[in-house]
């Protein structure tokens, strides 16, 4: 089975809704060219505000939002991060600080899954 990539996603969800390429691709105000590149993975630079419409009009739940975002910042040329994260993390030196830290001791899979894990009971508290 072929790796999920960012345009294969946007092509299952857009199929799962029953909406065409030309369709999706004049509610988002782009041309079907472009859009199809994008689904084809040609192109995995859409402006943040097409990448948002695309998650509302696929009525993207919160793990596929997640998701979508994941896979086109794995699909970006340059390093990066999914586009709802640099803000957050530039805003809180903790994060930062975290993350630094959690590379520099090479934290493990589980280490992760328990600060996790702490952080959702606290939510749920």
């Amino acid at each position: 089975m072929a790796e999920r990539t960012f345009g294969s996603f946007i092509t299952m969800k857009r199929l799962e809704r029953d909406i065409t390429l030309r369709g999706f691709a004049h509610q988002l105000g782009i041309s079907p060219v472009y859009m199809c590149n994008i689904e084809k993975d040609r192109r995995n630079d859409p402006a943040d505000e097409i990448v948002e419409k695309m998650a509302s009009l696929l009525n993207l739940n919160r793990k596929e939002k997640t998701e979508m975002l994941d896979l086109l910042a794995k699909a970006k040329k340059r390093p990066t991060v999914a586009a709802d994260l640099p803000a957050y993390i530039n805003d809180h030196e903790i994060v930062r600080i975290a993350l630094r830290t959690a590379k520099e001791t090479d934290a493990s899979e589980q280490e992760w899954k328990d600060f996790i894990e702490r952080l959702r009971n606290r939510q749920e508290a």
